[in-house]
């Protein structure tokens, strides 16, 4: 398997956090979104970010920005889509998904979701904790893109319901005093983190 390139999921509409983009948000002294990159950039061989609306307000950031091919935000299998229709664009065999507002996520997610991938035999791979499943951290094979529009364009919203059907790979992680994957989802969970990060 070549190296995959990373897709940065921001497609949501923020509501419990008021509107807006969590990746924005800042933690520490930079936006979350900028950790999220740190973090995801060392692992793969390029990164793009999945996000509807205006473009603008990401190109500090330099990235490509792939909105949704399905229409009336349906989740965040439409950002896989985007990504996997990018990659497959750049010649890419995989990519790898990051959710915008999970700033914490490991160091080695890509070669723990390879792994799992290659050890089980299965097309996907997605994150585990204790907590359960992640399904927005996952390995993707380009080679599914198809069948995943289709899925989309029949009604298909959540990401387990999809990978399923095709078998599914589990990296487990451990919680190293809290989830990995934990995310900031509303102004309370920011103040979390903002602690979280002045702990570690």
């Amino acid at each position: 398997m070549t190296q995959p390139y990373g897709i940065i999921l921001a497609g949501g509409l923020a509501t419990r956090m008021g509107g807006g983009d969590k990746g924005l948000l800042t933690l520490g002294d930079k936006p979350i979104l900028t950790h999220v990159i740190e973090r995801l950039s060392p692992q793969v061989a390029d990164v793009a970010l999945n996000a509807n609306g205006d473009p603008a307000r990401f190109e500090d950031y330099g990235l490509p920005v792939l909105p949704d091919s399905i229409g009336d935000y349906p989740g965040p299998l439409a950002g896989v889509l985007a990504g996997l229709d990018w990659a497959a664009e750049q010649g890419a065999t995989h990519i790898v998904t990051a959710a915008a507002d999970t700033p914490f996520f490991p160091a080695d997610l890509v070669p723990r979701l390879m792994l799992a991938a290659e050890t089980e035999d299965k097309p996907i791979a997605l994150a585990r904790t204790e907590n359960g499943r992640h399904p927005t951290f996952g390995l993707w094979p380009v080679d599914l893109r198809d069948d995943l529009r289709r899925a989309l364009e029949e009604g298909v919203r959540k990401v387990v319901q999809w990978t399923d059907s095709h078998g599914t790979a589990m990296a487990d992680f451990p919680a190293l005093g809290f989830d990995p994957f934990f995310n900031v989802n509303t102004p309370d969970d920011l103040a979390e983190a903002q602690r979280l990060m002045e702990r570690a």
